[in-house]
């Protein structure tokens, strides 16, 4: 994975706004005008959406309408049963920030598994790679995917005998994506929005040492998809489901972080911009970044629509940089800006990380 003696590297999660024409040349153009180290491509390639692309990548599924009067999980949790006047409000508004138009789906089907789950995306995943390869040097580039645990969510199991077999299975399912995307050079990003996001769903409601059980699980789950897979070509994004709403009920960084190390990653992806996360800087003081790995702390963020002072930037950056090593943090975001900020306002932002990124390496370098 690229690694700088130089200077302060920056990249983002994954997700970008969809521009005009939908090319991945030009969303590539517009990386590299902003500045932006280590790039993809935007999730074209995949529609947009991290979860639903998957949908023709899967043998052993079949959709299904959701039971009538049942209440989807996403519209479930503790943040939505204290705030419920405010999602009220939100859900007549019919958004909660920017509306996305179709890059983020609000209503998903449920795909109920009925026999074996294979992986048959090999062609779309094979046009994705090339797409990407077309565009961007293989030492820039880095592409998506997506944990187990996080595409579990909208699939429900009438196959497999427990629990734990039906994620193994989705996981070695996805093993393919995985070592086929590692095979053609290009460094590989998890996505995992979802396992800890469910704390507010669940994990209150089970316990702390129930949920972390059940965390460890699928972390070991997503560990077995990548064995056969070099460490140092993986990142790992974790994040607490982004949307637009008070997230007063995450579960801490402090309480999940030795699970997140235990990911066969090189690089960890995690929130630190938000008015909600930004203070867990302070736990690398306690907590040893393992010896050669690399932190990307989002120091820029989707979840407000101010644009982020790059001194700002820089001072993010270098709390990190105290305490991990400079030449073990890339700057980064805190979740994809793709449906959830306008274009104009992510485009700034993410103008805001390299102009932030230059001023930090000025002052550590």
């Amino acid at each position: 994975m690229k690694r700088s003696t130089r200077k302060i590297l920056t990249t983002h999660v994954g997700s970008l706004p969809l521009m005009e024409g939908g090319s991945v040349e030009a969303v590539v153009k517009k990386q590299r005008e902003l500045g932006l180290d280590l790039i993809n491509e935007g999730e074209y390639t995949k529609g947009g959406d991290w979860l639903s692309y998957v949908e023709e990548r899967f043998g052993g599924f079949e959709p299904r309408a959701p039971a009538p009067g049942s209440i989807p999980l996403i519209a479930q949790g503790k943040d939505r049963e204290v705030f419920a006047d405010f999602y009220k409000y939100a859900g007549e508004k019919g958004t909660l920030f920017y509306a996305p138009g179709e890059q983020i789906k609000r209503v998903r089907p449920i795909w109920v598994c009925t026999a074996p789950v294979t992986y048959t995306g090999g062609a779309s995943l094979a046009k994705e790679i090339e797409e990407l390869k077309r565009c961007v040097p293989v030492a820039r580039a880095f592409l998506t995917s997506t944990a187990p645990a996080s595409l579990e969510v909208y699939r429900r199991n009438e196959y497999y005998k427990s629990e734990e077999e039906f994620v193994f299975a989705i996981a070695e399912a996805m093993r393919v994506e995985y070592e086929a995307i590692v095979s053609s050079g290009v460094v590989l990003q998890i996505d995992d929005a979802w396992l800890v996001a469910l704390w507010d769903r669940i994990g209150i409601q089970i316990g702390r040492a129930a949920f972390r059980k059940r965390s460890q699980m699928r972390i070991e789950a997503l560990n077995h998809a990548l064995r056969s897979v070099p460490e140092d070509r993986v990142r790992y994004h974790l994040c607490w489901g982004s949307w637009h709403g008070p997230h007063a009920y995450d579960i801490e960084l402090k309480d999940v972080v030795d699970l997140m190390l235990k990911v066969k990653a090189q690089a960890y992806l995690i929130e630190g911009a938000n008015a909600r996360h930004e203070h867990e800087y302070a736990l690398w003081d306690s907590v040893r970044l393992p010896e050669g790995k690399i932190l990307i702390p989002g120091v820029v963020t989707h979840s407000t629509d101010v644009v982020e002072h790059p001194e700002v930037v820089s001072q993010r950056i270098r709390r990190f940089a105290e305490r991990v090593g400079k030449g073990n943090v890339i700057a980064g975001c805190d979740c994809g800006f793709g449906g959830r900020s306008h274009p104009q306002i992510a485009w700034a932002k993410l103008k805001a990380l390299s102009e932030g990124a230059a001023l930090a390496s000025e002052a550590v370098f």
